[in-house]
């Protein structure tokens, strides 16, 4: 399928003469701007037409179900859309061509660098296009508030800064391949557990200091195509007819031009969604379709809010370029992707332990190696639902080790499914490689933190059997160790995506140090979270009280004095470093603050080091104890010294207003802290602010 077939690119071409012919322009005049070329298309369209343009349909040429049909005698083409957030999804068509199976997103936060968001959402819109789509449901941007929740792999993490910069960075990636993004599930997604119907009651300043940053860096700094509106309520109305977050906030605070899509089948109402500006249903048949057309007979949604809605979206894709520039279907270049998962991959793990220097391996001094576990013999690239991705191609761990630990070492793998002989296996190797993990998928949550099938046995029978045993963990989220003190060293390597066996034979032979640093804080137990009570998670009469209120993540464990099983922001490394001469310059009259701080290589290997600098405010602010407001990975040789510099705007020192409905800065002192984790900052500074 073509994006635009030619016939239809003609078309195109001809409506664009009559536009600005009928504009009554001179010859050789500016052509219409998008929103000018959208109206005048949109006035030319029947009602039934206009209708045809809010709402997807279930079926279309190829067994497209996220179709919104074009009209060919305007020019107007085909709508697609395909699911997100690793890599081109399988919701878009039942047989969606194959794409990259990147690795999933919040193994992408754990890289901590922008750049890397960059490179992997220009793999989102490149292969968006080559399959012949608009537009990908990329990034999801909401908080992992509960780590029990099945799409918490599919976010960015627990802080609202770092999942901003991120996302603008994915944003620009796909939309300079010419397709668009969409920012999602705006807002609160933060469970599947009764998705649909949970009421979240959550008040102003927690929306603001931790719900919507993300969302507002992808309108303002991202300049994002769509935004999704998500399934729950959110202080008693259902988001995609929230009026206040979607009108007041988001169009009116943001100044967001683009157009808004709901969740599959998230729309409630026609009137409802319409006049909080809903522009477009995720759905064939449902309140966009008939309600919404007899709503215009009736007069209750105006003939001028339905060309609006209309016009947001044509603009959109008309300033993309995808009206005048139609592309073919190209075939995926494999390679190309493929590198760039690995990339994400290898820079993406945690080193979470390395007792005695047990990694990494050096293939010269092993004869032998057993590799056991759920996810030893076949790829674990990513995780279930909308997110899923049918990958190119995939390289199990057991390969991938196999290939690199050369032919004078005997690799053997066994599925972990008779802990027995696993541990006989491991036994009789000079090392073991156990690889455990969860699963999580859309429309579930996970039922507890532990890992689940009798893996946590697995791992205590093959440690017990061969004390030299590395872990490594294939999860989306948190997850419990109660076998961490018997084993030496664990490798978090998160949903790794189709290189998962050759980043992880890398990783564990040295060929790359890990750098990545954990988005999300693990807990030493069940009930040693922010949302342990029930009337927090899952909710209790359908609702949700976020009662916790800024204290979401590492917010919380700061401020409860409670100590983690392993902090926000903490990874380990193959080498080693160190953070001095800490400077802090005097507020500029913008309010802006210059940071600098020296990162050094003390070790005896290149590797790479997030500098990592948090804010604490004046007690007076009621804000958390400290709060990640600046970050930078550097790359450093043995001995090697590069000094960093960080600029924290005003935005860095202010809370929210809810009666005034806008940012302050509460006058007085704030500590700027810098080191690489949030529980470990060796270097500390203040300054002074007036009240802005």
């Amino acid at each position: 399928m073509s994006r635009l077939p030619t016939a239809l690119a003609a078309t195109a071409a001809l409506t664009l003469g009559a536009l600005a012919a009928a504009s009554g322009a001179p010859a050789g005049a500016a052509p219409p701007t998008p929103e000018r070329r959208a109206a005048a298309l949109v006035a030319q369209m029947t009602l039934d037409e206009k209708i045809s343009q809010v709402h997807t349909t279930g079926t279309g040429a190829g067994g497209v179900s996220r179709l919104v049909p074009g009209i060919p005698r305007l020019g107007v083409p085909d709508f697609l859309i395909s699911n997100g957030p690793a890599g081109v999804g399988t919701g878009a068509v039942p047989r969606q061509p194959n794409a990259t199976a990147l690795p999933a997103p919040v193994a992408l936060a754990a890289g901590f660098d922008p750049e890397l968001a960059r490179r992997y959402g220009e793999v989102e819109g490149r292969e968006t296009g080559d399959v012949g789509h608009s537009l990908i449901e990329a990034p999801d941007v909401n908080m992992v508030r509960v780590y029990r929740n099945g799409r918490a792999f599919e976010n960015y993490g627990e802080d609202p800064y770092l999942a901003g910069r991120l996302a603008v960075a994915d944003i620009r990636g796909i939309q300079s391949q010419g397709v668009l993004a969409e920012v999602k599930h705006y807002t609160a997604n933060d469970q599947e557990t009764n998705r649909r119907t949970i009421d979240e009651e959550i008040d102003d300043r927690t929306l603001h200091e931790i719900h919507l940053p993300a969302f507002e860096a992808a309108v303002k700094e991202g300049h994002v195509a769509s935004v999704m509106c998500a399934y729950p309520s959110v202080n008693g109305a259902f988001m995609c007819e929230n009026r206040h977050l979607l009108a007041d906030v988001l169009r009116g605070q943001w100044g967001f031009g683009g157009f808004v899509q709901s969740d599959a089948s998230a729309t409630h109402t026609a009137v409802g969604s319409a006049g909080a500006g809903q522009d477009l249903e995720l759905r064939d048949n449902g309140p966009y379709d008939e309600e919404l057309k007899q709503a215009v007979l009736d007069g209750t949604v105006s003939m001028a809010q339905l060309d609006t809605m209309i016009e947001r979206r044509l603009a959109v894709e008309i300033r993309a370029g995808l009206f005048d520039h139609p592309r073919t279907v190209t075939p995926i270049d494999a390679a190309a992707g493929g590198a760039v998962a690995r990339s994400v991959a290898e820079q993406t793990s945690v080193l979470l332990k390395n007792s005695g220097a047990a990694l990494p391996l050096d293939a010269r001094r092993l004869h032998s190696i057993a590799v056991v576990g759920p996810y030893a013999q076949a790829a674990h690239p990513g995780g279930g639902g909308s997110a899923h991705v049918n990958p190119l191609y995939t390289v199990s761990p057991v390969d991938g080790i196999t290939k690199r630990a050369g032919a004078g070492v005997t690799v053997r793998s066994s599925d972990g499914a008779d802990p027995a002989a696993a541990a006989a296996l491991a036994k009789s190797s000079d090392v073991a490689v156990v690889i455990v993990g969860d699963v999580e998928k859309e429309g579930t949550d996970r039922t507890s933190l532990s890992l689940s099938g009798g893996q946590d046995d697995l791992v205590r029978s093959v440690v017990a059997a061969n004390p030299h045993t590395i872990v490594v963990l294939d999860s989306g989220a948190p997850v419990l160790m109660p076998w961490l003190g018997d084993v030496p060293a664990v490798l978090e390597a998160w949903y790794p995506g189709e290189e998962d066996g050759n980043a992880l034979a890398a990783l564990l032979f040295g060929d790359v140090d890990p750098s990545g640093k954990l988005p999300v804080t693990f807990p030493r137990s069940e009930t040693q979270t922010p949302v342990s009570s029930p009337e927090r998670y899952p909710g209790v009469n359908g609702v949700a009280t976020y009662s916790e209120r800024l204290q979401v993540g590492y917010r919380w464990y700061d401020a409860q004095g409670q100590d983690p099983l392993f902090p926000f922001g903490y990874g380990l490394s193959y080498t080693r470093f160190a953070f001095g001469h800490l400077t802090v310059g005097r507020p500029g009259h913008d309010g802006r603050v210059t940071v600098g701080l020296d990162v050094r290589n003390t070790g005896s290997r290149t590797g790479a080091e997030v500098a990592q600098v948090y804010v604490t405010d004046p007690a007076s602010a009621g804000e958390p104890p400290r709060q990640l407001k600046g970050f930078a990975k550097v790359t450093l040789r043995p001995g090697q010294v590069k000094h960093v510099r960080l600029t924290l705007d005003r935005r860095a020192f202010s809370v929210w207003d809810g009666a005034a409905q806008r940012w302050t800065v509460p006058g007085g002192r704030y500590t700027i802290a810098a080191g690489d984790s949030s529980r470990d900052l060796p270097l500390s500074a203040s300054v002074t602010l007036p009240a802005y």
